[in-house]
């Protein structure tokens, strides 16, 4: 059949394929969840009508009826073909190919051709190229040509979860993926069942005009947006106006702290800075090293630096002096539950698991719910212990001593800490720590691509602690004193308990950890206060307790609030109370004559910010449609997402208890990034000028962008034909 078509509508139906999968963004696993703007695929658009488009594709919940049963029986062989270890009988072929695996297969699934004989041959003769299919079927379906995007695009936004898991595993991750995947694989898989279950499929096209001549009469997310960027922005420019008049001189610091840019640190940050002569910068979690972090016990590898970077080095954690009796515990117990696991699963041995471990696994249960302190406790005793304890602090990386001068340089360069050293700098990488989460890992550095990343605050510290390496500082004009020392660290944002990695005893190292004790009883008494907890209670131990509870929804409010994006020196906002609403990236325009150092902020730690900011904004807006749903009700599929129910879409947001207070009143409030920038507005716009993807997400409004003029501290608006406007 495919003779049939000419080799121009050939050639323009892979266009209508690229251009299709082009309006999908990727969805990360579980195992690294990170944020992404769900309307990715539209940023090359206005905001507005962006939000239309997203409204028609994603928000509608009246698909034509044969449509649901095309999506279940497509749901189906998605969770067989990707499940990650959950299912216990895993679809065959896997290692050729989605499309090869689902043929070979499909012949059997009389659910596709019911009881005729004919369509079950047909099935079992379909041409061995997907992309074949792909054009033999829309003939199939009388597709026109002219029609052919549009029908494609609806094939994807009409299962737009495991569209972007797909595209995830295509553009991000395919090369490490042992079941290969392609975009060609996923559509012919689309359209074969679609053509069995609807072959009136063309009532999709009738089924989408109507659904955008109701969306243009109905367009009301931008006002909410605007109405909430109305009545926050002004206040915050004003405390910066104000806060600028009154700057004062610094005094020498007793000790320099390194946050990542998340929201969560600033308030941490304030709350230190208050105990005592500290501080603070900001700079992006990974702490400008794209690393590949391995585990020496279990083996495992995961790259801790933005998805936007590809890991150049290797660390693996040193274990000289392991605890051997830990050791054979630890290698007992991952045994012990790899059989546990195979046959809770295993459709001939569960009920019998159940049987047999019924009273341990209650009682184990009931302590969980009633004292998860105790369970804790008991899961930390050597028996039960993650992984064995050592001795080691140390890293080793295969970094060339040149690379280790460039990212010593790059970091404090970019964070403008290249004088004025205090005795000890601290770089605290930071993660979380929750139980029966299965948004675990969003919780932790999106820098480190959803990871801890104490490690590379660990190695950065071991880099600038090197006599060498400072050598080399020396003669590009940074001169780090030698009774300065770096000390990386743990940040745990659920429970604000910063751990040292530091074995070397400094002075002033016990004022430092006390004095972090003080901060972190402050800002658990300011956690408290936003979680709606009695303030009469020990704060500490109630966000401790919240960490610990397995039946706990909210253990934290993660990067709920998030709203702006400060570039610049501390003292713009150190007296300023930001609410844990900004991402503050500390920043010296005067060290940044080639704009270099603006560039990469804006173009990295930015666009991470702007991914998360929506993220968080369209789950609030519709937390069915761009959300996951209540935690409560949800079921993970394959160890890669979640659905609700047993056959619903890969949901690819937040779920309701991130982002609302209850069921019906928001927490967060959805507003676009306002990013502002101290530095010459010059300076600004040939940055802006020189990167398309500046120029798209400020020109069409993704993110708003004011500038303050050092010389004058005069506020400037950047409106979306790029140029400023004053404002103060």
């Amino acid at each position: 059949m495919i003779k049939n078509k000419s080799k121009n509508e050939l050639l323009l139906l892979k266009d209508a394929i690229n251009n299709s999968w082009k309006k999908i963004a990727p969805f990360w696993p579980l195992k690294n969840l990170i944020a992404v703007n769900p309307l990715k695929g539209f940023e090359d658009l206005p905001i507005e009508q962006a939000l239309t488009e997203g409204s028609i594709y994603f928000q509608q919940d009246n698909l034509p009826q044969p449509m649901h049963s095309v999506n279940r029986e497509t749901i189906k062989w998605l969770q067989l073909f990707f499940d990650n270890g959950q299912a216990v009988i895993f679809m065959p072929m896997r290692q050729h190919g989605l499309y090869a695996s689902w043929k070979f297969a499909a012949r059997f699934d009389e659910k596709l051709y019911g009881q005729s004989i004919e369509k079950k041959e047909w099935i079992a003769k379909l041409p061995q190229s997907s992309e074949q299919v792909i054009f033999e079927i829309l003939l199939l379906l009388n597709v026109a040509v002219v029609d052919s995007e549009e029908f494609i695009t609806l094939m994807l936004t009409t299962l737009p979860g495991w569209a972007g898991h797909i595209k995830h595993n295509v553009e991000w991750s395919n090369s490490e993926n042992q079941h290969p995947v392609s975009y060609n694989d996923y559509l012919a898989i689309r359209l074969v069942i679609t053509y069995l279950l609807c072959p009136d499929a063309t009532i999709l096209l009738k089924w989408y005009k109507k659904a955008r001549l109701k969306v243009l009469q109905e367009n009301i997310l931008m006002p909410k947006i605007l109405a909430f960027e109305k009545k926050n922005r002004p206040v915050l420019l004003e405390k910066i106006v104000k806060e600028i008049e009154t700057v004062k001189e610094k005094t020498a610091p007793g000790a320099q702290f390194i946050f990542c840019i998340d929201v969560r640190s600033e308030q941490f940050r304030r709350a230190l800075e208050s105990t005592g002569n500290y501080e603070t910068y900001g700079f992006a979690g990974f702490f400008g090293l794209p690393i590949k972090v391995k585990d020496c016990i279990t083996g495992k590898s995961y790259s801790s630096c933005p998805v936007l970077i590809k890991p150049l080095h290797n660390v693996s954690q040193s274990f000289d002096q392991i605890n051997e009796k830990e050791l054979e515990n630890y290698n007992f117990l991952q045994k012990t539950k790899c059989l546990y696991q195979s046959l809770k699963y295993n459709f001939t041995t569960s009920f019998a698991l159940v049987e047999t471990l019924g009273l341990p696994s209650g009682i184990w249960m009931g302590l969980r719910t009633f004292a998860p302190k105790l369970a804790s406790h008991i899961k930390k005793t050597p028996f039960f212990l993650n992984r064995p304890s050592s001795t080691s602090n140390h890293f080793h990386h295969d970094i060339s001593f040149d690379d280790q001068c460039k990212y010593g340089e790059s970091a404090l360069r970019t964070m403008g800490l290249t004088k004025n050293f205090a005795p000890i700098i601290v770089f605290c990488g930071h993660g979380s720590s929750t139980q029966n989460n299965a948004y675990a890992t969003i919780l932790d550095c999106g820098a480190c691509g959803g990871n801890c990343g104490s490690v590379n605050a660990s190695v950065l510290a071991d880099i600038l602690n090197e006599k060498n390496v400072r050598n080399s500082l020396f003669k590009t004009g940074i001169i780090i004193p030698e009774l300065t020392h770096f000390v990386g660290a743990m940040h745990n944002t659920t429970t604000d308990k910063v751990t040292l990695n530091s074995s070397k005893d400094l002075k002033n190292l016990d004022k430092i950890k006390s004095d972090l004790e003080i901060a972190r009883t402050k800002n658990s008494q300011r956690r408290c206060k936003e979680m709606g907890l009695s303030q009469n209670i020990n704060s500490v131990k109630e966000v401790e307790l919240r960490s610990l509870d397995w039946a706990q929804v909210r253990p934290e409010w993660g990067l709920a609030g998030n709203a702006t994006f400060i570039v610049g020196p501390r003292y713009l906002t150190k007296n300023i109370d930001l609410e844990g609403r900004a991402f503050l990236h500390s920043y010296e325009y005067k060290d940044d004559g080639t704009q270099e150092i603006l560039r990469s902020i804006l173009m990295a730690p930015m666009v991470v910010a702007q991914w998360i900011n929506m993220q968080y904004l369209f789950s609030t807006l519709d937390n069915v449609a761009y959300g996951s749903g209540s935690k409560v009700t949800m079921n993970i599929t394959g160890k890669i997402g979640i659905m609700q129910g047993n056959a619903s879409d890969l949901m690819n947001g937040l779920p309701l208890q991130s982002v609302y207070e209850t069921d019906l009143k928001p927490y967060h409030q959805p507003e676009r990034l306002m990013t502002v920038v101290y530095a010459p507005a010059k300076l600004i716009d040939s940055v802006i000028e020189s990167e398309d993807v500046l120029k798209k997400l400020f020109g069409h409004g993704w993110v708003t962008l004011v500038c303050i003029e050092p010389e004058t501290q005069e506020f400037y608006l950047l409106e979306r034909d790029l140029r400023w406007k004053k404002l103060y």
